[in-house]
């Protein structure tokens, strides 16, 4: 059996360690497929290309508000329904 790791060390909350286990007759397309999933429910994926290169303090905060914007309509969006 073989397990890949991968620490979310970006959370401020200290994040939950994403483990995908590989059975002996498992296809490793299938366990890679499922890892990116992981990685992209987690947030991570978002975070790495957020932080690829410097962002000025007021670029994060304007974008910061800009996320919390879109999750709101998103959830009025989900209420209407």
């Amino acid at each position: 059996m073989l397990a890949l790791w991968w620490r979310s060390h970006f959370k401020k909350e200290g994040g939950i360690p994403l483990a995908i286990v590989v059975e002996v007759g498992d296809s490793l397309e299938k366990a890679i497929k499922t890892l990116k999933k992981k990685i992209q429910l987690d947030g991570l994926q978002r975070e790495l290309k957020h932080r690829r290169f410097y962002e000025k303090p007021s670029v994060k905060r304007r974008r910061k508000m800009q996320d919390a914007e879109r999750r709101r309509r998103k959830a009025k969006r989900r209420r209407r329904h």
